[in-house]
């Protein structure tokens, strides 16, 4: 009689067959618990901004509700119609936990929307730095070379001092500021791919420049990408709150963090911390909560790691 037992060595073979790429993923970003509570942490943040108008005790922007009478208050005092202020209040009188709420949104729409804008940029630039070669990919480069030896700050300084206030003159600094980055993660995993058989033979097809690039070069440089856009969004995020703190960023109707932090900076010395200390603790949240989630992307996404 044939033995029905399955050989010792059997069913992991069988396990790791059935296995997707997701759930691979998904068990190898899983096996650090600072980055799955990050990645809880930065839903959550999400969230708040998506639908802050639904979840904020208050519109900290209406005129209407906010009364400059509950100015400076502390954290967990009752306005003249007995409403909790949780976090207090700033200088104008407004929920400053509201006010934190909003604030998130307005920082996040901005890092994201700039982060996704200068990958674009430079991910078309590192395909054609790349995949050209010669005296072009050298032009391109050291074009990236000398932004790159400039602080980000410094540029986007000096371009919102010539385009001025607005969400929209801060993600075009941004992306000008940050694009660079892109472009020399996608020219280096580029190199490397453009050396393949595959891309020999699709060229030997007969295959056109823009099917070889978009087609089969771009797809294997994705993962380096993912990365470092998580990576520099959180940057982004960060350099628009410094550039919000030093007054040429966002204006006054349209603050973000970066800009709650400047107006509670003056209050630190006369004691009323809470102004600018919680916007500060909402805001290393956010930076370092995608710092580890990229962190762990790095290590997910990249098989040199892999152990």
């Amino acid at each position: 009689m044939a033995s029905t037992e399955t050989p010792a060595g059997g069913a992991a073979p069988a396990r790791r067959a059935a296995d997707t790429p997701f759930r691979r993923f998904l068990s190898d970003f899983t096996d650090s618990r600072l980055a799955v509570l990050a990645a809880v942490l930065l839903v959550i943040i999400i969230f708040l901004a998506v639908f802050a108008p639904w979840i904020a005790p208050q519109d900290p922007y209406d005129l209407a509700v906010v009364s400059i009478f509950d100015a400076r208050l502390p954290p967990g005092s009752q306005s003249m119609d007995g409403v909790t202020f949780w976090l207090g209040t700033d200088g104008a009188g407004r929920d400053l936990l509201s006010a934190i709420i909003y604030g998130l949104r307005i920082s996040l729409s901005v890092g994201v929307a700039s982060a996704i804008i200068a990958l674009t940029v430079g991910m078309i630039v590192g395909l054609l730095a790349a995949y050209a070669g010669g005296r072009t990919e050298g032009l391109i480069m050291r074009i990236v070379d000398i932004q790159l030896s400039l602080p980000a700050v410094l540029i986007a300084l000096i371009l919102l001092a010539i385009l001025g206030k607005g969400i929209d003159k801060i993600i075009i600094a941004l992306v000008i500021a940050q694009w660079a980055y892109y472009a020399r993660t996608v020219r280096a995993s580029a190199l490397v791919e453009r050396r393949r058989e595959y891309v020999e033979a699709a060229a030997c097809l007969g295959l056109s420049h823009a099917r070889i690039v978009f087609r089969h070069i771009l797809p294997n440089c994705i993962a380096p990408l993912i990365v470092v856009g998580t990576v520099q969004t959180a940057h982004a995020i960060a350099l628009e709150a410094t550039l919000s703190f030093l007054g040429v960023g966002l204006p006054q109707t349209e603050p973000s963090l970066g800009l709650l932090i400047s107006n509670g900076f003056e209050y630190m010395l006369s004691g009323k911390y809470w102004i600018a200390v919680f916007p500060g603790v909402a805001l290393l949240i956010t930076i370092v909560t995608i710092n580890i989630v990229g962190d762990q992307l790095r290590d997910v996404l990249n098989p040199r790691l892999q152990k």
